[in-house]
């Protein structure tokens, strides 16, 4: 099908409504619709939180009995299923619309196809493919636990220009700027889990929620503190480490901890999952973040964590893209070091990256990159 200008313009529209719903969505994908009649709009909608109402209910119930012969305008394919809302495509049927153009077809299992199926069945034109890319680029970690059932992960690091985290002592706060703490905040909403370790939680007595007075005033704006949903905070605890009279513990938000062995959850925010160890008595990190997937329907991991985890997390090749700020400092040779990676023996053994974003926040250098695979 060929796309008018009008179309473009429309889906252009609804891919901007989607963005609304950026923090709160999760696990749910970012979706945004408009209902077009005689060239004007009648009416639209985002999916702003998960449970409630999707896109397209919105833009129909603003519409209302003047959605019979319109034109939706949908970032992601209709769903088909009952899940905690009814199909989306059922309700478009329902009001009577005479074509959906959807920017992509919904890669979930329960959906892929069904729902353009099901509107055509009844006679309504549909079409997909329009503004595609920038539909994806909407929801890359939906879209990579739906065509892959594998969480999306990406590595917060943050480092002085020599690469050291911390002094030989161990002092490290602050190395960045308090705009790159802002910043971290940002993602941290993004995620649906935030992954660190018992020894960084004890040694930072760090929370790792997300701080609403933190976020940018535009974030701010958007989300009242209120309706803010905190990611689950899942701390890998293999020697049982953690007491409950850790920050952690005492701020909003979820904790799951995990060990190698069945053990009791430390306080009433806390569950418990059990993982299996390697020879060398670590746990295994693909199954940890296989079993955060499945056990808490989680699409998007940030990790935060000291150059041991880290290192381990990319040797096992389970990150898929690094954040790292660096810091105008220079803290010296005998510093603590961004990455525990150890015996390499050739510069073809190197990791490489693809560097596919560098940008200042305050007085820092964010670099987003992609390793080579």
């Amino acid at each position: 099908m060929k796309f008018t200008s009008q179309d473009h313009q429309m889906m252009q529209k609804a891919i901007l409504l989607a963005k609304q719903g950026i923090y709160t969505t999760a696990p749910n994908p970012n979706v945004g619709c408009v209902l077009v009649k005689d060239g004007q709009i009648i009416g639209e909608g985002a999916h702003l939180k998960a449970g409630e109402p999707h896109a397209e209910v919105h833009a129909l119930r603003q519409a209302g009995e003047n959605a019979k012969g319109a034109t939706a305008y949908v970032t992601l394919e209709p769903c088909s299923h009952y899940g905690r809302t009814p199909p989306c495509a059922e309700g478009l049927i329902k009001a009577g619309v005479a074509k959906v153009i959807c920017a992509m077809v919904d890669p979930n299992p329960q959906v892929a196809g069904r729902g353009l199926a099901m509107l055509k069945e009844v006679g309504i034109e549909t079409a997909f493919g329009l503004l595609e890319a920038d539909a994806r680029a909407l929801n890359p970690y939906f879209l990579k636990r739906m065509e892959t059932k594998k969480p999306f992960v990406q590595l917060k690091m943050a480092a002085s220009l020599d690469g050291k985290t911390a002094l030989e002592n161990g002092e490290s706060q602050w190395i960045t700027s308090k705009e790159a703490r802002q910043d971290v905040q940002r993602y941290r909403a993004l995620s649906g889990a935030i992954l660190s370790s018992a020894k960084t939680v004890i040694e930072d007595n760090a929370s790792l929620n997300v701080r609403w007075d933190d976020l940018p005033s535009s974030s701010q704006n958007n989300y009242p503190e209120k309706e803010l949903r905190q990611p689950l905070r899942i701390i890998l605890d293999r020697q049982h480490q953690l007491t409950s009279d850790l920050k952690l513990f005492n701020t909003k938000g979820n904790v799951a901890t995990i060990s190698s062995q069945f053990s009791h959850p430390i306080s009433s925010q806390d569950s418990h999952l059990h993982c299996n160890v390697c020879d060398d008595g670590k746990l295994i990190l693909s199954e940890v973040v296989d079993k955060i997937a499945q056990e808490y329907n989680v699409n998007h991991i940030w990790v935060e964590a000291g150059a041991t985890l880290a290192a381990s997390m990319i040797e096992a090749n389970l990150v898929d893209e690094l954040i790292i700020y660096l810091a105008p400092k220079l803290m010296g040779a005998d510093g603590r070091s961004l990455l525990n990676l150890i015996g390499l023996k050739a510069m073809s053994e190197a990791i490489d990256l693809n560097i596919t974003d560098v940008r200042m926040v305050g007085k820092d250098i964010r670099i987003t990159a992609e390793i080579v695979r």
